[in-house]
């Protein structure tokens, strides 16, 4: 009868300090993960969401390799939360993007100072509107699920209590923030174009008749327009986005090409 509590007393030391290990890198990853851990999000919501990921993928990584004692806690603590802190600023750059798409978007069609203040973060509605619906098509279509999957890989590529070297993040995230600003100028591409060719042709009306007031026929026209592209390029540009938000979770580590 001991030894069979003892047996159970050490199977349940393991498994707390496996899930420990893990819900540290999963805490640290959710307090930065889209649509689950935006400001508006409740910490209490948070907390309740680490812990969920945490009894999903604690089963399917392995155990660690070291006692629980205070040394190793501590540098478990460290090490992990960078992991997760690494895998979570991967993902927000993708938030980053939409945010500066519709910033150039807005800038692009004069739309940027419309409801600019309205949201917890302050980009303009045309940021906002892209934001939510890449958000929300994210969770539709499994972030979740998907998000799960990652932190399993990332134990991988990043094995539990060794800390990542200085030299490969660096340049990883030179990678991730190029990679970001260019998916950005690409989604907001539609928009620049229209802008130059508002520009140039009220440049020509100018031109042609100095007397006409260009500036209050082509104010409604760029405004309308903008609106108008983005109700028709708004379902392209977010596949696109969800595509390469995808591809990062299916290897968040690979160097961008």
């Amino acid at each position: 009868m001991m030894q069979d509590l003892t047996l159970l007393m050490e199977l349940t030391d393991a498994l707390l300090w496996q899930g420990f290990a893990v819900f540290l890198r999963v805490s640290a990853l959710v307090s930065l993960l889209p649509a689950f851990g935006e400001q508006t999000v409740p910490a209490r919501v948070k907390l309740g969401l680490a812990f969920a990921f945490t009894m999903i993928i604690a089963p399917a990584v392995p155990q660690p390799d070291t006692a629980a004692q205070f040394d190793t806690i501590m540098w478990f603590i460290l090490t992990e939360i960078a992991a997760g802190v690494l895998l979570g600023i991967g993902l927000r750059l993708f938030v980053l993007a939409l945010q500066t798409a519709g910033s150039i978007a807005a800038q692009s069609t004069s739309l940027a100072q419309v409801l600019g203040g309205a949201v917890a973060e302050p980009v303009p509605a045309m940021g906002h509107i892209l934001v939510m619906g890449g958000l929300t098509l994210a969770v539709m279509t499994g972030l979740h699920v998907r998000v799960a999957e990652m932190v399993i890989l990332s134990y991988d590529m990043l094995p539990m209590g060794r800390l990542p070297s200085g030299a490969d993040v660096s340049e990883w995230g030179v990678d991730q923030i190029r990679r970001a600003f260019s998916l950005a100028f690409t989604l907001a591409a539609p928009f620049v174009i229209l802008s130059v060719l508002y520009n140039v042709a009220l440049g020509v009306i100018n031109k042609a008749m100095p007397q006409l007031m260009v500036a209050f026929v082509g104010a409604p026209v760029i405004t309308a327009g903008g609106l108008l592209l983005l109700c028709l390029a708004a379902p392209l540009l977010l596949a696109t986005w969800l595509e390469a938000l995808n591809s990062f979770i299916a290897n968040p580590l690979e160097p961008v090409p």
